[in-house]
């Protein structure tokens, strides 16, 4: 039979982790972390508590990571500053984890794929973008299918690109003199 524990106990181990994570990490990195995973805009205080660190300081960070464009700033609509993660940097950090998993061959036949599915729905249709259809014309699985090809495809194509631009960049320059 289990032993009853104290509600205590697991306050005490969350304090522990949390003290472990701020003594082996800058808070730079705990603000990037915090707000990686933020899906909605925050306030530097709500990041800072998160991370363990002063507003000061996690407002300071938020600002770098803006300038970076790994975040960008909103204006709540009380006025406040907040921050979330750019579109940009997602998309990034997507097609860095597809180069990661799948080769250069088999993500332009994905690409290829995806195109023709999404032209093939277009035809289907009658229509460039699900969004221009009304629930009368397609059914909420094809519309979410559709947008979910289409949001796929953006990534698979951003991770070719940067496959391509990763080949340039590692090919020898040939103008170079070897002798």
């Amino acid at each position: 039979m289990a032993k009853d524990r104290d509600p205590g106990e697991f306050d005490d181990v969350n304090e522990a982790v949390s003290a472990e994570w701020e003594a082996e990490t800058t808070s730079y990195e705990r603000v990037r972390e915090i707000i990686g995973r933020a899906y909605i805009p925050v306030s530097a205080d709500a990041v800072a508590d998160a991370a363990g660190t002063s507003p000061k300081t996690a407002r300071k960070h938020l600002n770098d990571l803006d300038e970076g464009g790994f975040v960008m700033t909103v204006i709540s609509e009380n006025g406040g500053t907040t921050y979330r993660r750019s579109p940009e940097s997602l998309v990034t950090e997507q097609a860095s984890d597809i180069r990661d998993h799948v080769s250069a061959d088999e993500l332009g036949t994905r690409v290829s794929e995806m195109r023709d599915r999404i032209r093939d729905l277009q035809t289907e249709y009658d229509a460039e973008s699900p969004e221009l259809l009304t629930s009368e014309d397609i059914d909420s699985e094809t519309v979410r299918e559709w947008q979910t090809t289409r949001r796929n495809l953006a990534f698979a194509s951003a991770a070719l690109a940067t496959e391509s631009d990763r080949d340039i960049e590692s090919e020898p320059d040939e103008t170079s003199d070897s002798d």
